[in-house]
């Protein structure tokens, strides 16, 4: 009696990915006219403030893969990145350039020290969960200046963002600990990436390489971009968001949350940078709801980065797990600290 169920369910679980390509593309042509200027607003975005802000980075830490800039961050980084983080002293630099430089850079860093035989799997693994961040030029000029028009605010935001960030890697300092495929005494000297050492001989040819390089990276994103924006364009337009927001609106008021805050938040789930827009132009009493919202959605970074960070990880025999679990708690702890220090100092309630 359950063997026609059984077999019509493996079918179905067969099925779903191409029922579901088929549905995507179904919906791009009914839903047309909406989403050809979200596909436009995508690649404007794209081009206007990804590139610019991200490519000089990927070609930066390219070049500096050539070098040996990662063996004099790990003798000089070791002493605080193994007792802290459990992670050589080389993944420092995945660490300090994922901070400066935003979102996905620590996670390309993070492979191509796996891809190169650097650190360990399991210290890789590691570094995904912490290091893969929104830089300070995104949470303090797009976020704070920008969206909610107060420095301040910015500066709380990357602060609580950069707490969050050092708390999560400490606690996956226990992820998979004692697996280290490298030993941990090895010395730093045996990690010299293959990649062929800069020198004024082949600076054109390396160069050329880490912009090859960079150019592959930075139309994955631009792709992912535009798709978002797409399925954005589509669960608005179908009204599929609306849907949930009027589902979720009884739990809301139950709770005496603004339900406006519904949308914004299911659109950062999927694309930070249209949630947190949506969120900071919501006016409500209490702002600090929506500067708490915007902490997690940060820490989180949405599934569109999620999709970003598996492509990128696909390339190596890294797990995504720890990215993933690594990211919620990220988040949660960011809206946390965020909503600690606006309590403790009486200068960062936005409320009064």
């Amino acid at each position: 009696m359950l063997a026609k169920p059984t077999i019509y369910a493996i079918k179905l679980k067969r099925n779903m990915l191409p029922l579901l390509f088929l549905g995507f593309t179904f919906c791009l042509l009914i839903f047309s006219k909406s989403n050809l200027p979200a596909v436009k607003s995508g690649l404007s975005l794209w081009a206007n403030s990804v590139i610019p802000s991200l490519f000089p980075f990927f070609v930066a830490t390219e070049l500096l893969m050539h070098t040996n800039i990662i063996n004099l961050f790990g003798n000089l980084l070791n002493p605080l990145m193994k007792p802290i983080f459990n992670i050589r002293g080389e993944g420092g630099f995945a660490f300090i350039m994922g901070i400066i430089s935003g979102y996905p850079v620590g996670a390309k860093i993070a492979s191509n020290l796996r891809k190169n035989n650097i650190c360990s799997k399991e210290e890789c693994e590691r570094l995904l969960s912490f290091t893969n961040n929104s830089g300070p030029l995104f949470i303090i000029g797009t976020v704070g200046i920008l969206m909610f028009k107060n420095t301040v605010i910015g500066i709380l935001l990357f602060v609580t963002h950069l707490l969050a960030c050092i708390t999560v890697g400490f606690i996956f300092r226990y992820w998979k600990k004692g697996k280290n495929t490298l030993s941990a005494n090895t010395s730093s000297a045996s990690f010299h990436s293959p990649k062929k050492s800069a020198s004024f001989s082949n600076l054109g040819e390396i160069l050329a390489e880490s912009i090859t390089s960079s150019i592959s990276t930075i139309l994955l994103i631009g792709g992912f971009i535009v798709i978002f924006s797409s399925i954005l364009s589509i669960l608005k337009a179908s009204g599929i968001l609306n849907s949930i927001t009027i589902l979720l609106n009884p739990l809301l008021s139950f709770l005496n949350i603004d339900t406006n805050f519904i949308q914004g938040f299911l659109t950062g789930l999927l694309e930070i940078t249209n949630g947190i827009n949506t969120i900071s132009s919501i006016a409500c009493k209490k702002i600090s709801f929506n500067i708490i919202l915007s902490a997690f959605l940060l820490g989180f970074g949405g599934i569109s980065i999620l999709l970003q960070v598996w492509s990128i990880t696909a390339k190596t025999d890294l797990s995504i797990k720890p990215y993933v679990y690594g990211k919620l708690l990220h988040g949660l702890l960011a809206a946390f600290y965020t909503y600690l220090l606006m309590n403790i100092f009486p200068f960062l309630n936005f409320d009064l």
